[in-house]
């Protein structure tokens, strides 16, 4: 395997006028590896990047693309997994649903800004579809990735993750939204006067049965002056409520519906 560095260079030297043979001997890649990235319209996945990790470097820095990288964070909490792949390096995968294609656009333009130089692909499913990227380096971006489900294992932000979501907070909300929240209309009824009334209200709702992740979000909402409350299931926290007006018009000022 050869990154995208050592086979430009590969080319250069053949632009100078060297064979195969002598770039063969020069770089010790063979000469049919040379030969094909000739032809070849686009470098391979596997060829992209490997070694451009901002947290791979000798003093690790943060990815570019802060605030796309804080909407992705929180879509990759809600909705997203990364895998191997099968000969080496990972897939971001990011589950969005049909009904929402902006959203699915959102992601693709976030995983793309995030993640320079690779394609991002849309893996159609039933019912939804999957936002996916090749990178050898997922896991350094997303630490969080582990065996298992989310839930079953502990849920932290490195502190270099932490600055990021303090300098762009809403994004990193309205991740965690577009992936397992929701803007809907509640009702109550009301006696006016000897007569019931029915009265409608928006609220946002963000579900997720991890408690470290319900509690990223709400200390996230805390930061921004945003009110909330818990509603439990079965005795447990579960879903995060949005309902006090004021609270309401925040996120509708940053956040707003998925479309």
């Amino acid at each position: 395997m050869y990154n995208l560095r050592t086979r430009q260079r590969a080319l250069a030297l053949l632009g100078q006028g060297l064979s195969f043979n002598g770039v063969s001997k020069q770089t010790g890649i063979s000469r049919s590896a040379i030969r094909s990235w000739l032809t070849r319209a686009e470098p391979l996945p596997r060829m992209l990047e490997p070694d451009m990790c901002p947290r791979c470097l000798p003093v690790p820095g943060t990815p570019t693309a802060p605030a796309a990288y804080a909407y992705l964070l929180g879509l990759y909490l809600g909705d997203g997994c990364i895998s191997p792949h099968p000969h080496g390096g990972y897939y971001l995968r990011i589950a969005c649903a049909d009904a929402w294609p902006g959203l699915i656009r959102a992601c693709e333009e976030a995983m793309g800004d995030v993640r320079l130089g690779s394609r991002v692909h849309i893996l159609q499913k039933q019912g939804c579809v999957m936002v996916t990227c090749y990178g050898r380096h997922w896991p350094c971006l997303f630490p969080q990735h582990g065996p298992g489900r989310k839930h079953d294992r502990r849920i932290a932000l490195e502190p270099w993750q932490q600055k990021i979501v303090d300098a762009y907070p809403w994004e990193f909300i309205r991740g965690l939204v577009h992936s397992d929240g929701c803007r809907n209309m509640n009702w109550t009824t009301r006696v006016v006067r000897g007569e019931k009334k029915r009265y409608e209200y928006p609220r946002y709702w963000f579900t997720n049965v991890s408690t470290d992740i319900l509690r990223l979000y709400t200390d996230t909402l805390d930061k921004v002056g945003v009110e909330w409350r818990h509603c439990t299931r079965a005795g447990k926290p579960y879903n995060i409520s949005v309902a006090k007006r004021a609270s309401v018009a925040l996120m509708d000022a940053h956040i707003g519906p998925k479309y």
